[in-house]
């Protein structure tokens, strides 16, 4: 379901880093080659070009492209020639240092990728950090938020398919009573959310919809303005439905006035090539407008031609 196009006859990677480097010398950056290049890429054909730029021209890629092109079109292209668990680790890192109860980016990363996924993230962080992610988002987040950001980012969740029915059942029935009460934060509901595998949290889930008549984000929205509530829905929705929930980050990120591109930056570039083309489709059913054209009236220049190529235009 990636939206990525990558060319049925991809150059040599010699060739490859050779245009780049023709991309960055010269009287003016050659930006439309840039993301001719690495705008039609998948990763490990981006990790093959910085290692082999690196080795050839004595100098990472990614300096490289800091030095020769600025602003949301930089961050677009540095965010997405990343290692996807690198680009990860780069955004979790940022997210902790400046967190704040609003910002989703910590859940997205702990949510919507895979037990092995979510490792190599962590694994990236210390490499790259020299510390680990845990102990930093032990650092900078409080309260509540800290109970369950912590545990959310240190999970290695059973990714089989295996349901205990009774289970989910007896935990659909400790999330109503807890959430009945407005004891939102209690060790209970941070235990279930953080633990539980994916197939057992939509069993229990799903049985919460069948005891008490409604989802549990329902209830978790008794007070709208309440940081915490939006994060546990960020944290259902993560797992439950993706596609619509990056749907919904897109669409804010466009709507209103001005654009918010960090995060359709990020949408963009960390789901391109996971599940773009079901966001994509989310976006046209709730919309009525191709999320191309969103992005292309809210967007210009460089950045637009560099987002639109990750979504697929030709």
């Amino acid at each position: 379901m990636a939206t990525l196009k990558v060319p049925s006859n991809v150059p040599a990677l010699a060739d490859d880093c050779d245009n780049l480097r023709k991309a960055f010398q010269g009287w003016g950056t050659n930006e439309a080659l840039i993301i001719s290049i690495l705008g039609h890429r998948d990763a490990a054909q981006r990790r093959a070009i910085r290692k082999h730029y690196a080795d050839t021209y004595g100098e990472e890629l990614l300096r490289s492209i800091t030095d020769e092109i600025s602003g949301d079109f930089e961050r677009a292209v540095i965010l997405w020639t990343l290692d996807p668990a690198e680009r990860d680790a780069v955004l979790a890192n940022e997210t902790a240092k400046k967190w704040h109860p609003g910002n989703p980016v910590l859940v997205e990363i702990a949510c919507s990728r895979g037990s092995a996924q979510l490792f190599a993230v962590r694994q990236a962080y210390h490499d790259r950090f020299k510390r680990s992610l845990e102990e930093d988002v032990a650092a900078h987040v409080t309260g509540d938020f800290r109970k369950l950001l912590v545990p959310l980012v240190s999970s290695y969740r059973y990714e089989g398919p295996e349901v205990n029915t009774r289970l989910a059942h007896s935990e659909a029935k400790i999330l109503h009573e807890k959430i009945e009460h407005k004891a939102y934060g209690d060790d209970e509901i941070i235990r279930i959310l953080t633990t539980r595998s994916k197939a057992q949290l939509l069993a229990t889930l799903n049985n919460y919809n069948d005891t008490f008549g409604h989802p549990i984000t329902k209830d978790l929205k008794a007070d709208p303005k309440d940081e915490f509530l939006k994060t546990l829905r960020a944290v259902i929705r993560c797992f439950t439905c993706p596609d619509r929930y990056f749907e919904k980050v897109a669409r804010l990120a466009i709507a209103g006035n001005g654009t918010d591109e960090n995060s359709l930056t990020r949408v963009i570039t960390t789901r391109a090539e996971v599940d773009l083309k079901l966001i994509k489709e989310a976006y046209q059913k709730r919309n009525s407008v191709p999320l191309e054209k969103a992005v292309a009236g809210d967007t210009s220049g460089d950045y637009e031609t560099m987002l639109l190529a990750l979504l697929g235009k030709e």
